[in-house]
């Protein structure tokens, strides 16, 4: 990846120390480019990768000889503490131009769609001076945000500042939000799904605006597709022709859906099966399986802790508020390690009594609250709950005996 990255980053700066006449953008510059310069935006079918599934945007310029496109979305996995800063919300991403005889290569089987923008010699030249300026060395990283600052809403937000109150977009066609959206595209991958749901919260359950939902490349590629610019000769279509660049299949190499009896809802009553019997076991032998709470209640202190670390230490804008904090929570590994310590059984209990409690008003009220779940979790929360039940039961009973 650092290879790709410093190759991109050498062409980049070989093509923009090319353009001179870039520099010097009005005056004689305007009048050289007439004719000769057009704007594209280029998009890229959803492919198999994590980072691939909803597509990829960039632009395109011709300008006399050169030919290169700008790319929002260049980062380096290899980089220092790339994990934890991606996690921490510390998302840094670059944007390099580069031949755009590279552009096509590792698409694959993917569909390229290129629409080239109706723009005068002015407009065409004021989108490539900001893509010029945004590729300098001292701007091109920008923090990256998932939904609200993409590959997607950075070529859009270029158009629209060199438009201005002359772009306009169709009518919206689809009345969604940020979690629905990203269902959509992640329908084949059910595990990714099902993490997206428990870490990003109830930021991403409001209605979009059709603007917002632009952060999809696909979503973009139809809104210029229908866009109009109003000028002084008349209402003209935003794009003036759409070329098809590589003519894969619209879903590309996205994998096929995840088998019924591998998704997160297969896996979860499974794993609710297996609590009830080994619940209904311990209550009728009056003795707790420790093993079975230092397992359960531990993975749900581990996820609690990432859930915990995205909502109050996290800078991203959409793991907080979020209500799967209340049953994965960093306290659920005090019953997994206390469970081993004789001495600590009253305080099992309270927390116990307290956790049943919790749950139970969770499953109870979340039809009310403002975030949607992925269905796979509440059987993982009835476990919690039954595995509290049965701990009560066990300890109560355990009482009665002893005050006997």
């Amino acid at each position: 990846m650092n290879k790709i990255i410093i190759k991109i980053l050498s062409i980049a700066a070989v093509v923009l120390l090319s353009l001179p006449s870039v520099a010097a953008v009005h005056g004689d510059s305007v009048a050289m480019m007439r004719d000769r310069a057009e704007i594209s935006l280029v998009t890229c079918y959803p492919g198999p990768d994590i980072y691939e599934l909803y597509g990829h945007t960039m632009l395109r310029v011709r300008y006399n000889d050169i030919d290169m496109v700008y790319n929002y979305g260049i980062f380096d996995f290899d980089s220092p503490n790339f994990m934890y800063r991606f996690v921490k919300g510390e998302t840094d991403y670059k944007v390099a131009g580069y031949d755009a005889a590279y552009m096509l290569k590792g698409y694959g089987s993917r569909k390229v769609v290129e629409q080239r923008l109706n723009l005068t010699p002015e407009e065409s030249m004021r989108v490539l001076v900001a893509l010029v300026e945004n590729a300098r060395p001292e701007n091109a990283t920008y923090r990256y945000n998932y939904v609200y600052d993409n590959c997607a809403t950075r070529p859009r937000d270029i158009i629209e500042r060199v438009l201005g109150d002359k772009l306009r977009y169709g009518a919206m066609h689809d009345t969604i939000t940020f979690r629905e959206e990203m269902r959509h595209y992640n329908s084949n991958y059910a595990w990714q799904q099902f993490g997206i749901d428990l870490v990003l919260g109830s930021g991403i359950d409001y209605t979009l605006t059709y603007r917002e939902q632009m952060f999809v490349p696909m979503v973009l590629m139809r809104a210029f597709a229908e866009a109009r610019v109003e000028r002084a000769a008349g209402s003209e279509a935003l794009v003036k022709e759409t070329v098809v660049l590589n003519d894969g299949s619209d879903t590309g190499d996205i994998l096929p859906p995840t088998p019924w009896w591998m998704s997160p809802m297969a896996v979860a009553l499974v794993v609710l099966a297996v609590t009830l019997c080994v619940s209904w076991h311990d209550v009728r032998r009056r003795q707790v399986s420790r093993w079975a709470d230092s397992i359960l209640f531990g993975v749900a202190g581990l996820c609690g802790l990432l859930i915990f670390f995205l909502i109050f230490i996290s800078t991203h804008a959409a793991t907080s508020p979020n209500f799967n904090g209340f049953w994965l929570h960093p306290f659920a590994l005090l019953p997994a390690i206390f469970i081993w310590i004789k001495k600590a059984k009253r305080l099992l209990y309270f927390y116990h009594f307290a956790n049943f409690a919790l749950i139970i008003l969770l499953l109870a009220s979340w039809y009310f609250l403002p975030q949607a779940a992925n269905a796979a979790a509440f059987p993982l929360m009835l476990c919690l709950a039954v595995r509290s039940l049965s701990y009560m039961l066990i300890y109560r009973g355990q009482c009665i005996k002893t005050s006997k």
